[in-house]
């Protein structure tokens, strides 16, 4: 027991120092702004086929399992406003964040992780290449700005799977849909949800750069790297929404 909560405490105060590391390093040059968009490329644009796919399917489920409580106290106009809520203010963030906590984290972290064990790391600081900032800041950076525009990615989506779902069992024309939509949204039910995207996004990266970047020695660290990587940002994920979704029931 005091073992483990030694580690536990080595590990928080590990993490803060590497925060600490990539703030004090993130606006001095030279800045590696090649790598960063290829980042960008790599966690973005390839994660768009699955992040929508899951949006669709979100929206159009949804619609589907709502549809007939809804149906009961006819109050089925109600259904497009639910859905694109439920959908924007936290179903479609939260999904999106743990679709890249599983496919980008852990990307990270293995790749990362393999660089340290066969040396790749050290090579680069011998090349007179700054490891850190071509390897961790360009990636944090990258999950930072890509998961928020994901999760937009995956709310219009969803949105359009939410119509998809209300025409299995009607026929509703798609403006009378969208202005249904537009209707039951406010700005507060949109900035709070875009607010915390972009936290999402920065420990989906700094967790996965955090755990390959300090992976021990020997091949089975770099699998240990991968996986813990997405048990710690999904559970990280799961506590920012927690506390966002407090916040927001006090400021707004």
């Amino acid at each position: 027991m005091v073992v483990s909560l030694k580690n536990i405490f080595n590990d928080a105060g590990n993490v803060t120092q590497f925060t600490a590391r990539f703030f004090k390093e993130v606006l001095k040059p030279p800045y590696e702004i090649k790598e960063f968009m290829r980042q960008c490329y790599v966690m973005g644009y390839r994660s768009l086929p699955l992040v929508g796919i899951t949006g669709f399917i979100m929206g159009l489920v949804l619609t589907l399992q709502s549809r007939p409580t809804l149906a009961q106290f006819g109050a089925e106009s109600w259904l497009p406003g639910m859905v694109a809520l439920s959908l924007i203010r936290e179903i479609a963030p939260v999904i999106t964040a743990l679709i890249c906590a599983g496919k980008i984290s852990s990307g990270i972290g293995a790749e990362l992780g393999s660089m340290k064990v066969t040396e790749q790391i050290d090579a680069m600081e011998v090349s007179a290449i700054d490891p850190f900032k071509y390897l961790v800041i360009t990636r944090i950076l990258a999950t930072t700005l890509m998961v928020p525009l994901l999760v937009v990615f995956a709310d219009a989506v969803g949105v359009l799977g939410g119509y998809a779902g209300i025409n299995i069992n009607s026929d509703v024309n798609l403006l009378s849909y969208f202005s249904k939509v537009l209707e039951s949204l406010d700005f507060i039910d949109i900035i709070p949800a875009t607010i915390k995207t972009f936290f999402f996004g920065f420990f989906i990266g700094m967790i996965g750069c955090y755990k390959g970047y300090t992976a021990a020695s020997g091949t089975e660290s770099v699998g240990k790297a991968a996986n813990s990587a997405v048990v710690a940002a999904s559970l990280t994920i799961f506590v920012i929404d927690m506390l966002a979704v407090q916040l927001t029931d006090i400021f707004f």
